[in-house]
């Protein structure tokens, strides 16, 4: 399928009653530790409190009457969970959410809070993938996947399309890499809204297979995923990952400890709450700061569902 200009602006339209425009911020003292005019796009303070909610939104508004009466269902550590809850109970829609038994206690909350039913499972991806596949088949709910799903993937670019608006001479857009609908979005956004912005992804050493997976050429695994950024632990899917091998300039992995130190300089300096995901594109962006002196620079902040009585400062 190939993603229009106009499926984006549709996507934009229809979701728009759903979601918060939400602001644009700026930190003089980042700006200076950059080198760069830096914009932040902080889809903390959308609905639920992350940019999921744009995707799970529009997946659903996708949906037959018939499929809508069934519910939808999905499987995710915490973010989408929480979109598609919300998402869902916005519409009257019923949502079947699978959790691994390590998601946060502050993110199944949140499920739970939005009317979401909640299955746990064993922290894999295949028990994920093999539960959400039998409450699909048992209730007839549609299987909406997190990241991968192409409805999802437009619903995400809408973020882009909002900072592009304020901010047209944009030079790069940065975003975190987990499962990759995120950064496809995003990509799909700045090629068909700038006719020169580009995009780069902030990715764990912990948990690097998008950056594998551009090097290979093919969608790569993680041995292991032993980083904060636990939003970030999954891989990509056949749909998003064609377009972030089409339409993304690179990804920039950084280590555990420039994920923290950038994290805690959002929160003390910007004086907003975000997740450790989130200071991942910022952690990306100091790390390979050199390459972007004086140019103007968006930075998609994920989300802000962080257990706050488990922070890493």
């Amino acid at each position: 399928m190939s993603i229009l200009k106009t499926d984006i602006l549709a996507c934009h339209t229809s979701i728009k009653p759903f979601i918060h425009r939400t602001p644009v911020l700026t930190s003089n003292l980042i700006n200076t530790i950059v080198g760069a005019q830096v914009f932040f796009k902080c889809e903390n303070f959308q609905r639920m409190g992350a940019y999921k909610m744009r995707g799970a939104t529009h997946a659903i508004l996708q949906l037959t009457a018939t499929q809508k009466s069934k519910g939808v269902v999905t499987h995710s550590s915490g973010n989408f969970a929480q979109a598609l809850a919300l998402a869902a109970k916005s519409l009257g829609v019923t949502a079947h959410i699978v959790m691994p038994t390590s998601a946060p206690e502050v993110k199944k909350a949140g499920v739970l809070t939005y009317g979401g039913i909640i299955y746990e499972c064993e922290p894999t991806l295949i028990a994920r993938e093999a539960m959400a596949d039998t409450i699909a088949k048992k209730t007839g709910a549609t299987l909406l996947h997190p990241s991968n799903d192409l409805e999802v993937i437009i619903g995400q670019g809408t973020a882009a399309i909002e900072l592009l608006e304020d901010h047209p001479a944009t030079d790069a857009i940065f975003c975190p890499v987990g499962g990759g609908g995120l950064i496809a979005g995003t990509a799909l956004a700045a090629h068909h809204f700038s006719d020169h912005c580009k995009v780069y992804g902030g990715e764990p050493f912990e948990a690097d297979d998008a950056y594998r997976s551009l090097q290979s050429g093919k969608i790569e695994g993680n041995a292991t995923t032993n980083t904060i950024a636990d939003g970030l632990k999954t891989t990509l899917g056949n749909n998003n990952f064609p377009i972030i091998q089409k339409h993304v300039t690179a990804i920039i992995r950084v280590t555990e400890a420039e994920i923290i130190t950038a994290m805690r300089l959002i929160w003390e300096r910007m004086k907003i709450i975000v997740e450790p995901s989130s200071a991942v594109a910022l952690a990306a962006l100091i790390r390979d700061k050199s390459n972007y002196k004086n140019k103007k620079i968006g930075i998609i902040i994920s989300g802000g569902n962080v257990d706050v009585s488990n922070l890493p400062f």
